[in-house]
């Protein structure tokens, strides 16, 4: 198939089609996508055990923390579907800047200005992955024994898939933190990754651990 014909957005190649991208020697996509679609598959199993578990009898004292996470899983498959595409868009930039010619002293005034600009850019979309990760394992933690227990481990699988998705997205962050030229804004940032990282595998040992219980927990708020 030819490149140029192919569609613009992520979403809209088939699987197949996607990971043969990734696997090719071209820059993008490359980890932060992936990264971004890894979280796209956990939000969607997030609406799915939702689904599963709305207009049950049994799952009626959950019904406002299954739409509330069901609106959320659906909300979050398209951002980080988006957000594959944008992580691409800014590292194609990044590439870009890198490149561009040094030779005189302007030139490298206009490059090392360009490279912090677009390192920046390349950082900050990942840690919009990263917030988003933390929706969807907020998400998948007050669903955690409060939905269909036969669909418990897919509920699980979010959790990890939000973990690995941050965890990706993050590393993706560090790397491009020092071509920011902004000590300031990197030590901010690093704050923020570790403290997120922490809290989502907080959150997802949790879900772990009501998961494997195999028993209800009581309703959100009481």
């Amino acid at each position: 198939m030819d490149r140029t014909s192919e569609p613009s957005a992520f979403a809209d190649l088939t699987i197949r089609r996607f990971v043969q991208r990734l696997a090719s020697s071209e820059p993008v996509p490359g980890g932060g996508s992936a990264s971004a679609l890894a979280g796209a598959l956990g939000a969607a199993l997030v609406e799915m055990v939702a689904g599963l578990s709305r207009g049950r009898p049994k799952y009626a004292p959950y019904q406002p923390t299954l739409s509330r996470c069901a609106a959320v899983g659906h909300f979050l498959a398209g951002e980080f579907l988006a957000l594959a595409d944008r992580d691409a868009a800014a590292y194609a930039a990044y590439a870009s800047a890198l490149k561009l010619p040094r030779e005189t002293e302007s030139e490298i005034e206009a490059r090392t200005a360009a490279v912090s600009a677009a390192a920046r850019g390349a950082s900050e979309v990942p840690c919009d992955v990263v917030r988003a990760c933390l929706g969807l394992a907020e998400a998948a933690e007050a669903m955690a024994g409060r939905s269909n227990l036969n669909a418990s481990s897919d509920l699980l699988v979010a959790g990890l898939l939000a973990e690995a998705s941050a965890r990706g997205a993050a590393e993706n962050v560090r790397i491009n933190l020092p071509a920011t030229g902004d000590e300031d804004y990197a030590e901010e940032t690093r704050h923020f990754l570790d403290d997120a990282l922490h809290t989502i595998d907080a959150m997802v040992a949790r879900s772990r651990e009501a998961v494997l219980s195999g028993s209800l927990r009581d309703p959100e708020g009481t």
